[in-house]
């Protein structure tokens, strides 16, 4: 027999009825039932129940035994009695009766993390003992989740004509819109490598090589500002690139992957085939948001016109301004003062002195009226004016968030989520993609510079004639698909052509000496016949974060980072040592006080 194990925890059933198995693996659970001892031993497959009583060999040493220790069990198949069943579990109809057992690893103390059941522990603790954590059923199930997942995509990918390259890990640095990762060069004192934030350069230039529909699941580095949705340090995630493509080309490529994708691992969940494209600007306008979540079906509106002028003093005078606008929010059913009540404390929570609303009731002569101060300030005509717009009814209301769109929209994209999700208007158990393309090419910095606003590869919109007016006028072929509020794929078309890149950069305060300088390579390809190309990436991290059904990307990440991008089990970052510093010609500057 074996050394440690004839089945694994989940390979036995009533076909193995009395037969001497060797199983290996965890302690799940003990029962002591009073002389009879049941252990729910657990391994990467399954559970499987052993039970010992007085008349085993192996009772007493069983006894001994607590969760989590790691023991090998030789024992008899026996069947379960018909009431004992466990429908649960592919093991649930037998039990291997214990004839001796091993102790192939104990646990010294108790358990930081306990892994039986759902007891909830802080996240720090977690991390620590992550190899304990990852034994929880739910984190385990993840894991195997992302794994299916990558092995889906990769299946998927050569099966639609593309083909599979790895790009360099150690790189040059590049602007792809967040900090890199440098790397000192021994050999080059004074020099950096960088980790790359994204494959970009190399899967252009896989492009200009000729290899046409190239994939790869790449690793990804990034120095961010953590948050739920985002990992601070690294990342996965399927690139791709195509040549002799257009967007639609792009388009047409991705949707059956992921379509398919969540149609598979989505555990029986809608996934609407229908994905509207939906420029930027008007993606902020309607939804507050660049990645918004149709599920709710709730779209906003510019309603400016109908508070100029208006006895609403704070709107008329706002708008007033040039730049300004009163955005409505519409609340199908949220007609009542208790509802704009909640609304306004969530507005409070969320820094604002309150929303402006209107709702609409059925009046003493039976008629339907508008109520609310700003009803009685705009007077029954813009009232109606709004409602007519906006299709409300009675037990409908609005509400109103006024200023810079760029400074309320962010608020008004959650004041839309919340109003839907306390209305029940938003859609449960689904998926709902949506494109968002048109993205503006530049925008300008708060010390009033012209910058990309995105990936600086992509084409603009007219290409080089366009690049010759007002940049902030430009868009790219630059798009994203969001999918229930998080964005998971971004791309673009690229720009293959080196006149229009110089353009493009020299707008952004790049002279062409630092564009030879930072993407040399690129651009020296460029000279030698590029292929018009484009392609995408999706975040692999977030793909599965939600078919996992969880807003917390730690929960599908193996070995993530805290949310201070500090590796609490292998203890990262850490502090060199004297001789690499020497080595590398580095010197560590004492942070001020």
């Amino acid at each position: 027999m074996h050394a440690y194990r004839s089945h694994t925890c989940a390979g036995l059933n009533k076909t193995h009825v009395g037969e001497t198995v060797r199983l290996s693996g965890w302690v799940h659970r003990v029962r002591d039932h009073g002389g009879v001892l049941f252990i729910d031993l657990r391994d990467h497959y399954g559970i499987t129940q052993v039970l010992a009583d007085s008349d085993s060999a192996a009772f007493a040493a069983l006894e001994s035994v607590r969760s989590e220790w790691v023991i090998r069990i030789d024992g008899r198949v026996k069947a379960r009695d018909a009431a004992l069943v466990n429908p649960k579990i592919p093991t649930g109809e037998i039990e291997v009766y214990a004839l001796e057992m091993e102790v192939l690893g104990p646990v010294e103390g108790d358990l930081p993390v306990p892994v039986f059941g759902d007891v909830e522990y802080p996240e720090e603790t977690r991390l620590t003992y992550r190899f304990l954590d990852l034994r929880r059923d739910s984190m385990h199930q993840n894991m195997m989740l992302r794994s299916n997942v990558v092995r889906w995509l990769r299946e998927k990918m050569w099966a639609q004509g593309f083909t599979e390259f790895q790009t360099p890990i150690i790189t040059a640095s590049s602007p792809e819109g967040a900090r890199d990762f440098l790397v000192p060069s021994r050999l080059h004192p004074g020099k950096f490598y960088a980790l790359p934030q994204a494959p970009q350069q190399f899967k252009q230039l896989i492009q200009v090589a000729g290899f046409d529909r190239y994939f790869q699941i790449a690793p990804c580095f990034r120095d961010e500002d953590p948050r739920a949705d985002r990992s601070p340090t690294d990342f996965y995630q399927l690139d791709i690139e195509m040549s002799f493509v257009t967007q639609d080309d792009v388009f047409g490529a991705v949707q059956p992957v992921l379509q398919g994708l969540f149609e598979h691992f989505g555990r029986g969940r809608k996934v609407h085939a229908d994905w509207p494209r939906i420029a930027y600007r008007d993606a902020l306008k309607w939804y507050g948001s660049d990645k918004p979540d149709l599920r709710n079906p709730i779209r906003m509106a510019d309603v400016s016109e109908h508070f100029r002028g208006s006895g609403f003093g704070i709107f008329a005078k706002l708008l007033e301004t040039e730049g300004n606008e009163v955005r409505a929010i519409p609340a199908p059913t949220g007609g009542s003062r208790k509802f704009a009540d909640r609304m306004n404390a969530f507005a409070q929570k969320e820094g604002l002195p309150g929303m402006g609303y209107i709702f609409w009731r059925k009046a003493e002569d039976g008629s339907t009226e508008a109520a609310g101060p700003i009803a009685k300030a705009i007077g029954h005509e813009r009232t109606e004016a709004i409602r007519v717009e906006l299709g409300l009814a009675e037990g409908d209301a609005v509400f109103f968030l006024g200023g810079k769109p760029e400074v309320f929209e962010p608020v008004a994209g959650r004041a839309r989520n919340e109003i839907g999700r306390e209305l029940g208007l938003t859609e449960q158990d689904c998926f709902r993609f949506a494109w968002i393309v048109d993205f503006p090419m530049y925008e300008k910095t708060d010390e009033g510079k012209i910058d990309f606003s995105h990936n600086p590869f992509s084409m603009p919109q007219g290409g080089l004639e366009a690049l010759m007016g007002d940049p902030l006028q430009v868009y790219a072929y630059q798009y994203d698909l969001a999918c229930n509020g998080y964005e998971v794929i971004s791309g673009g078309i690229r720009n293959h052509k080196p006149e229009i890149m110089y353009r493009a950069f020299e707008l952004a305060g790049y002279p062409n000496s630092e564009v030879d300088k930072r993407f040399g390579g690129m651009v020296k390809a460029f000279k030698y016949g590029a292929p018009p190309h484009g392609g995408c990436a999706a975040g692999i991290d977030r793909l599965v974060m939600l078919l996992a059904d969880t807003t917390n990307i730690r929960e599908v990440i193996m070995f993530p980072m805290n949310q201070r991008a500090e590796d609490l089990l292998m203890g990262a970052p850490s502090e060199p040592l004297n001789e690499q510093l020497r080595e590398l010609r580095l010197r560590v500057v004492p942070k001020e006080a």
